[in-house]
């Protein structure tokens, strides 16, 4: 059976590797023949991930002596294996095909279409990756919401029921954080980041941050796309993506860093169980907690900036008169925004909370495909007092619903609110953090990761690993606190 699932996993690489390539590389003209390909792809990783054998083989090892232990390498992989194969069998071949060909014309649509607003073109394809995925989370089932077969795939465990206290606790508290900041005259100068910055500088000014802290470029990349992420091929190969602005700071460095948190867990993953499920990441969340840790607790610190503005200096002309503590109070301004991706830390789950509440209400037939635009704007005057008058940065922003990654908005908040969990915990085992990385090191909080979290695969879901490291159940007062004493300070409130 292992020999089998290697297998499957060698082709799923192939698919991801084609998909890195369609988001990069790819020739305007070539997206309906990879549509086709990934097609072929998904027919062909459904029949082998189907395959009576499986199930016949899962129910031979189960429940005998191989599995007695819960956390061991034998009962981690056979609990994952039968939990993929009984998703698989109840997803028809049929609705798996045209999932995935659905997807891939929908991501090049929305490529396509959002430059120009242009909704009207967009709107069909989306309207049937909505309908296929809600037929799809039918056929998986639920117990009280159409929303958690879906949530579930991203989130192992995780349900609405479970969610909408939390989101409703942070949401509540950033509010009255947000309102607090607003009313201060302490202010910092966000023209600082507006000014020239050379694309090449940029780049090699985030290849040298990616490498200070860790990530083996010898084993990946970083290119250009239109919306940045982090592709996973295999060990030896994780690839980051990013896009630059030359009048804005923001986007390049601290997008890079993201996903080079993302890329850090790919690469510490153990590479002898690959192909299996402790080899693989244990969920989005967690693999959000990764990189969010090291864009925010650890990219947007004054301790990080105090070893790495001397060298951003001798990169940029524009920031040779400025001070470091007014450039670190710039790359942490708080300022309602419409784009979600180059939102402050204070602001940030606001966005996450408006999908997720508008998936919801699509997913239950609450609302329809026709009314979501003015429902995105409706929440963005609501919680963040602002609103789009281009699509394109509003309800079009996000690549993920032409993807079909609906229910995977949750697991940026999860990953914020893991994330500041973990980190507390680590500072409390290695030591004051933030002294480290003014003196340009790294590697204690990344070996922790890797030793706590990124070894660990799929051994515990996300939850369980939660309460695994930090001795406790998921806190949302961890992240609220950490907010509320880093900007009460910047912006003394």
């Amino acid at each position: 059976m292992f020999v089998r699932v290697q297998e499957t996993a060698y082709l799923g690489s192939f698919g991801a590797l084609a998909g890195w390539d369609q988001a990069t590389y790819i020739p305007r003209k070539g997206h309906a023949h990879r549509a086709m390909m990934q097609a072929t792809l998904a027919r062909l990783l459904h029949q082998r991930s189907t395959d009576p054998r499986i199930g016949e083989m899962l129910a031979r090892v189960e429940g005998s002596d191989l599995v007695h232990d819960p956390t061991s390498v034998e009962a981690v992989n056979v609990r994952e294996w039968r939990r993929s194969y009984d998703l698989q069998t109840k997803i028809p071949e049929r609705l798996a095909v045209e999932l995935a060909q659905a997807t891939s014309l929908g991501q090049a649509t929305w490529e396509e279409a959002r430059p120009k607003n242009d909704w009207a073109s967009f709107k069909p394809i989306l309207q049937k990756i909505f309908d296929l995925t809600r037929e799809a989370a039918d056929a998986i089932g639920y117990q009280q919401e159409r929303y958690d077969a879906l949530l579930d795939q991203y989130e192992p465990g995780a349900t609405t029921r479970q969610l909408e206290p939390i989101f409703r606790r942070v949401r509540e508290a950033t509010v009255d954080l947000l309102q607090r900041i607003e009313g201060t005259s302490r202010k910092p100068d966000p023209a600082i980041l507006r000014r020239y910055y050379p694309r090449a500088a940029q780049e090699a000014l985030g290849k040298e941050v990616i490498a200070r802290i860790g990530f083996d470029l010898e084993a990946g990349r970083l290119d250009v796309t239109a919306h940045p992420f982090m592709q996973g091929i295999g060990p030896g190969d994780v690839r980051l993506t990013t896009r630059y602005d030359e009048h804005f700071f923001n986007p390049a460095f601290f997008g890079t860093i993201h996903e080079m948190g993302h890329g850090v867990y790919g690469q510490g993953l153990p590479s002898e169980h690959y192909g299996t499920p402790m080899g693989t990441e244990v969920s989005l969340g967690i693999h959000e907690s990764q990189s969010r840790t090291w864009e925010n607790l650890v990219g947007r610190s004054l301790g990080f900036w105090r070893y790495f503005f001397p060298r951003a200096q001798e990169h940029f002309e524009a920031l040779r008169e400025v001070r470091l503590e007014d450039f670190h109070f710039a790359v942490n301004a708080v300022k309602p925004s419409l784009i979600r991706i180059e939102a402050d830390e204070v602001t940030y789950n606001l966005h996450i909370m408006i999908r997720f509440e508008l998936e919801l209400a699509i997913l239950r037939g609450d609302l329809s495909l026709e009314d979501a635009p003015e429902a995105w704007n409706a929440k963005y005057r609501e919680y963040l007092g602002i609103e789009s008058a281009e699509i394109k940065d509003g309800l079009m922003q996000d690549v993920h619903w032409s993807a079909g990654l609906i229910g995977y908005f949750p697991t940026y908040s999860l990953g914020n609110l893991y994330g500041a969990q973990f980190f507390q915990q680590a500072e409390k085992e290695l030591g004051n953090l933030e002294e480290q990385f003014a003196r340009g090191e790294f590697a204690p909080l990344l070996e922790w990761q890797r030793r706590n979290i990124h070894q660990q695969g799929s051994r515990y879901w996300p939850r369980d690993l939660v309460r695994q490291v930090t001795g406790e159940d998921l806190n949302p007062e961890h992240l609220i606190r950490y907010l509320n004493a880093k900007f009460g300070a910047l912006y003394g409130v």
